[in-house]
């Protein structure tokens, strides 16, 4: 049996996970859009990667598989990794 505060922390983090996959969501249409679909490089193609998985995880594995265009963007719309995102999450409650 667990208590009050491990539930309580167990439903927020499931709602912080939610509200991420929305960002990420937005941030993968974003990416698909401006980079006309090319998100993965001749590797990524090869290793049958998802290129929504590259909008999370390491930056080492994303720039690895992500095509000139997405790393490009990138640069101008930083990568969010669910890490950074629950963070900033806490800052904004400090």
């Amino acid at each position: 049996m667990t208590g009050p505060i491990f539930g309580f922390a167990v439903t927020h983090w499931r709602a912080l996970r939610a509200e991420y996959e929305t960002v990420r969501e937005a941030a993968y249409a974003r990416a698909a859009d401006e980079c006309n679909g090319v998100l993965l490089n001749a590797a990524g193609k090869k290793a049958g990667i998802d290129p929504y998985s590259l909008f999370m995880g390491t930056e080492a594995r994303a720039l690895a598989y992500a095509s000139t265009e997405l790393a490009d963007h990138w640069q101008r719309y930083p990568r969010l990794t669910y890490t950074e995102f629950e963070r900033q999450s806490f800052e904004n409650v400090a």
